[in-house]
């Protein structure tokens, strides 16, 4: 963050907490309880007979703290459970528990929006009220702040054994505390500057769509008409195909490949050795490197043929990833294929039928045919073996994987520099929230001349 945007409190102290360091030297450390009003769990109710009542839960909002509620739960409650759990403009609202560190104690601020919903909340939330001389978008900030999160998942694993909270552990966080006109320039500092950050976190998401859109296209435009657009057409007789060169064929995947499944059980694992492919690491064509895994090859079941060759495609067989595929290149040759699928061509049809696999005529049309079929999808090896390739001469297909390997890197390129911006505004927009939150910057927006209405300002 730049200094001369940004500038410092006029005078410091030491705060008490090693990992916390200086404040400003008006501002105190409190423990969160004393600066609630209401810190209570919430209710479930019974299954409604009619429409019931609007609980809202931990899935309602976003990692971040912002509400997301699409399909919230509806309960029916008595009268009591209604009255205790009833939200209002101001109330904070944490999630206690969840399987996930991201998840565990992200917090949202009720607001007028939402208190219309004339809602309460589950009990697996816990809702907090601040009480007079707090302000409640200043303790949002603060919880949702790396010093709140991480003393929150600190607490909640040490204190309960579990990645778990309770009204307990969540009041006995410590917060700096300022003044409550100080903590209410704050809360604005940052609405204001991170509602900035996030739209331009929004316009490079985007850029990333936009540009994946133009990737697909490209795709589904070289592997169905080819490079030359002169070319005579023909229709091939698959409604959802359009018309392509007069000379291709379509044919099934099975008439040009052999397909195998991968491991059929854990393998052990290892530090170093041979890299597992998992799903997690098939990505639109390439493989990711991040979160690989890797294997003792000497204790491989050999119950499969799981080791890869150079040219073979990996298509992923279950779960969200379904479908999705990548070419194995040279320096993955001899890795290990983990659940999913291999595909063996003949004759050297590779790196063109690997192209046809992420083109939207296969991977949208075709492939959600079975992912469809069940909640959990899921391909198989004769689903796959029968869909539909397009298929033109070798000349042709050699042509089309040099124009896409060269095109896609270009967009691949641009696609990757909108995620790095993306990664380095989160990190700027989580390093402002905490320089503000304890004090590193003076987030007033006045002179230091002015400070001493702020300075004489008692804390309540």
């Amino acid at each position: 963050m730049s200094k001369s945007r940004w500038q410092p409190y006029p005078a410091y102290k030491d705060s008490g907490m090693e990992w916390l360091g200086k404040i400003p030297a008006r501002w105190e450390m409190r423990q969160l309880k004393y600066a609630l009003s209401r810190n209570d769990s919430g209710v479930w109710g019974e299954d409604p007979d009619g429409d019931g009542t609007t609980v809202l839960r931990s899935t309602d909002m976003t990692v971040d703290g912002k509400w997301a509620i699409v399909e919230p739960a509806r309960r029916k409650l008595s009268v009591a459970e209604y009255a205790s759990a009833h939200l209002q403009v101001g109330d904070l609202v944490v999630t206690k528990s969840s399987g996930s560190a991201l998840h565990l104690g992200k917090t949202a601020l009720v607001t007028s929006e939402v208190e219309a919903l004339d809602g309460c909340f589950s009990n697996f939330m816990q809702r907090l009220r601040p009480r007079t001389g707090f302000e409640s978008g200043y303790i949002y900030w603060i919880i949702n702040s790396p010093i709140g999160r991480e003393q929150l998942n600190y607490l909640g694993s040490t204190t309960t054994g579990l990645a778990n909270l309770n009204g307990s552990v969540i009041g006995s966080i410590c917060i700096p505390a300022p003044g409550i006109a100080e903590q209410r320039a704050i809360a604005a500092f940052l609405n204001r500057e991170t509602a900035k950050i996030d739209t331009l976190v929004a316009k490079q998401e985007r850029l990333i769509t936009l540009l994946q859109e133009k990737r697909a296209a490209l795709i589904s435009h070289a592997v169905t008409t080819g490079l030359n657009p002169t070319t005579p057409t023909k229709d091939p007789g698959v409604p959802w195909l359009g018309e392509i060169p007069r000379h291709w064929e379509v044919v099934v995947l099975k008439r040009l490949a052999s397909i195998r499944y991968g491991l059929g059980q854990p393998p052990t694992e290892s530090e170093t050795g041979t890299p597992l492919i998992r799903a997690t690491n098939v990505k639109h064509g390439r493989i990711a490197e991040s979160g690989m895994m890797y294997v003792d090859p000497t204790h491989v079941p050999e119950s499969r043929d799981a080791e890869l060759r150079a040219g073979e495609i990996i298509v992923v067989r279950s779960g969200a990833y379904t479908g999705d595929s990548t070419i194995v290149p040279d320096e993955y040759a001899g890795a290990i294929a983990g659940y999913d699928m291999v595909i063996s061509t003949r004759n050297g049809f590779s790196p063109y039928i690997a192209w046809q696999l992420l083109g939207p005529e296969i991977y949208e049309l075709q492939f959600s045919f079975h992912k469809l079929r069940a909640a959990q999808p899921h391909l198989n090896a004769e689903e796959l073996g029968s869909t539909l390739v397009v298929f033109p001469p070798e000349p042709e297909q050699r042509a089309i994987t040099a124009y896409l390997d060269r095109e896609t890197a270009k967009l691949d390129t641009l696609i990757a520099k909108a995620r790095e911006m993306i990664e380095r505004l989160q990190e700027y927009r989580t390093a402002l929230i905490s320089a503000a939150v304890t004090g590193k910057i003076d987030a007033r927006g006045i002179e230091h001349k002015e400070h001493a209405q702020y300075e004489s300002e008692p804390l309540q």
